[in-house]
């Protein structure tokens, strides 16, 4: 999609009375959400499939997990990414309480941060269920596109 017509949609969410307004279009999907608190945000997915991901020997990775073995931190942990190129933000709002935090139990879908790329808030959601034991990107700091944002205890 093309990023004149995403500003579009973000002009007309924000000057309307609809709260929500999802689209699907060459294989990209785009929500685009008012919330009351923090004003509107917007949400993309691909739908198209995505490429392999790298191994897990990279430094950078290897550097970010605890230092147990692989074998075993493969089988206990789950390492939530960062899909896109952005800022990390840990609360919907500058004033408002983080979305999770060290030692909670998430389900699958529930929102874990959000993703600044290109002035659009996109939320990342978990994968998997199971309990954050750790998070590893710092609120209002750059992460790369596949860097390792949470550490989950699988349930």
């Amino acid at each position: 999609m093309d990023l004149s017509y995403i500003k579009k949609i973000i002009k007309l969410v924000e000057h309307s009375s609809i709260d929500e307004l999802e689209l699907e279009e060459e294989g990209t999907k785009i929500k685009v959400a008012r919330n009351r608190n923090s004003g509107v945000y917007v949400q993309t997915a691909q739908t198209l499939p995505l490429p392999a991901l790298p191994s897990h020997n990279s430094h950078h990775v290897e550097s970010a997990k605890p230092a147990t073995s692989n074998t075993h931190l493969n089988s206990q942990y789950h390492e939530v990414r960062s899909p896109i190129v952005g800022t990390f933000y840990s609360a919907p709002a500058p004033d408002a309480e983080p979305y999770i935090e060290i030692g909670q139990s998430v389900k699958v879908g529930s929102v874990l941060c959000i993703v600044e790329a290109m002035k659009l808030m996109n939320e990342i959601e978990s994968d998997c269920d199971g309990t954050v034991v750790k998070i590893i990107a710092e609120n209002g700091k750059p992460v790369e596109y596949n860097q390792i944002l949470f550490l989950i205890e699988k349930a």
